[in-house]
């Protein structure tokens, strides 16, 4: 009792006109929580190396090709835009810039994605800087060494693939890392070396935070195409679709053959995309 009564004494009174309601104070403690920016949340960690070899190295793939699990072969449904999407592939015959696509597409205010190799990216670093800074592209990764995607060494048109989870591992962060150095943040799409995978492949990549990205049209068949094929194939895309093409192949067929098909395109009202736009 003496201490009850000790306490209720010291208590300091309140001036009525200045004392704040207890529904008041609870509603403002509430708001200034509100009003308080949640934090953000870490991103989650990439798997090592190790950690993948270890995680996948019995796991036996099912299904090889083009369109396997995990590869983005279209847009979203209803979607109505068309990507344009160019490789760049790198190495012995696969160094070149095609200066005359890439302006058109810059003169005609023509977004896309471009799958850069890492070879590609040292053979060109003022192209690559000039096309990084440009928001009319997006910059995707297209592996390290260009190869196709597979945990048994399996090959497509005459390339030798990946020969184990470790080298699909390598193909894949290694140039993912050149980008995220180079662009300040990582890339957010894949594409090996002939678009070919198989369906652990592509959960490799799934785990290194990309997506892997396909095609619905092969508007240069592999850079081999006249100009009036292209034009043909790439005019042939509907809405929905992804073209895939070559940006590194200057006196080709791709550039004049994208000239052709693409006014047509525009006066209809296509709406060109890059994939992070609508993915």
């Amino acid at each position: 009792m003496g201490g009850i009564s000790s306490a209720a004494s010291a208590a300091p009174t309140q001036d009525p006109a200045t004392a704040v309601p207890a529904e008041t104070a609870t509603a403002t403690a509430t708001a200034d929580a509100a009003a308080t920016p949640a934090p953000t949340p870490a991103p989650a960690k990439e798997p090592t190396r190790a950690e993948t070899v270890d995680r996948y190295a019995a796991v036996a793939p099912t299904d090889w090709g083009l369109e396997v699990a995990g590869v983005i072969t279209e847009l979203p449904d209803g979607e109505r835009a068309t990507a344009l999407t160019f490789d760049a592939c790198g190495g012995p015959g696969g160094n070149g810039y095609d200066a005359d696509l890439i302006d058109f597409l810059r003169a005609n205010a023509v977004p896309a994605t471009l799958f850069l190799n890492a070879r590609w990216i040292d053979a060109n670093p003022d192209e690559f800087e000039q096309l990084a800074a440009d928001p009319l592209f997006e910059i995707g990764n297209h592996g390290t060494v260009h190869r196709p995607l597979s945990v048994t060494g399996r090959s497509a048109y005459g390339i030798a693939g990946t020969g184990d989870v470790g080298e699909v591992y390598d193909e894949v962060a290694g140039n993912a890392g050149k980008l995220t150095g180079l662009l300040g943040h990582p890339p957010r799409f894949f594409r090996s070396g002939t678009a070919h995978y198989d369906d652990v492949a592509t959960r490799v990549v799934a785990d290194l935070g990309q997506r892997v990205a396909g095609f619905t049209v092969n508007g240069d068949g592999g850079a081999t195409l006249s100009a009036a094929q292209v034009r043909q194939e790439v005019g042939s895309a509907g809405p929905g679709a992804i073209v895939i093409g070559h940006m590194n192949h200057p006196g080709g067929g791709t550039a004049p053959g994208v000239a052709a098909a693409l006014p047509a395109m525009l006066a209809a009202g296509r709406r060109f995309v890059r994939l992070s736009d609508v993915l």
